[in-house]
């Protein structure tokens, strides 16, 4: 029997109801088993691997617990981190299966530069080199060592999502656009995850589970509706 596939999923308090409905919808999907870990900045912060103020540009919670992931898995094995403002609609083991270890790390390469400056609950929107390439990372932990607790809590946001602490751009390898589709930012998808459709949906700009955003995504919003009505439904 194969190990589990370590998932880690930034948690903020705000978006609770996004957290279990991907959770519910990675389990739904999965070909093999989990081993899913919300990171919950509380939690970290008693175990005294964070301790850093929040930052003026940091919109949510988890914008730095990320890097903490290596640490977390003894710098040893594979790990995949993703932003809690998504939805499965396929096999994760599929992404497992990506991996190579030519690579530090893993992700969907955009080339996203925000035309607004506010995003979700009125929360500041940053234009970066790299913007949303964290958001969804395949993590080779072994070459990871830099990201110790010590420089997590003291890096710049930049330095940490720009990917300073790797040696360079040729340690990224590239993953497919279909596992991180920013919804409302990229055309909005219209074939099926088994005809090559996203199988990763990422609401950057703030999804339904926000009361004032119910519609974002349009027919995506009401697919999320749909897992979340599934993932609380009473057994009949």
């Amino acid at each position: 029997m194969s190990e589990p596939i370590p998932v880690f999923i930034g948690y903020d308090p705000r978006e609770r109801a996004a957290t279990n409905v991907l959770i519910d919808s990675l389990y739904q999907h999965s070909s093999a088993p989990l081993a899913i870990t919300p990171l919950v900045t509380p939690q970290l912060e008693r175990q005294g691997l964070y301790h850093r103020g929040k930052d003026p540009k940091q919109s949510t919670a988890f914008s730095f617990t990320r890097f903490l992931v290596p640490h977390l898995m003894g710098y040893q094995g594979w790990a995949v981190f993703m932003d809690c403002d998504m939805l499965c609609r396929g096999d994760i083991a599929e992404l497992w299966a990506e991996r190579s270890d030519d690579y530090a790390l893993m992700c969907v390469q955009h080339e996203h530069v925000p035309a607004e400056t506010v995003k979700f609950l009125g929360e500041v929107q940053s234009a970066y080199p790299k913007k949303n390439w964290s958001s969804l990372m395949l993590l080779n932990c072994g070459r990871c060592q830099a990201l110790t607790p010590e420089y997590v809590n003291s890096a710049s946001g930049l330095e940490l999502h720009r990917f300073h602490w790797l040696a360079g751009d040729h340690e990224i390898g590239a993953l497919d656009g279909r596992w991180n589709h920013l919804v409302d930012v990229q055309a909005a998808p219209t074939a099926a995850v088994a005809e090559g459709g996203p199988t990763l949906l990422h609401w950057t700009l703030g999804g339904p589970w926000f009361r004032e955003q119910r519609t974002m995504g349009g027919p995506l919003a009401a697919e999320w509706f749909s897992a979340r009505d599934d993932a609380l439904k009473l057994w009949d």
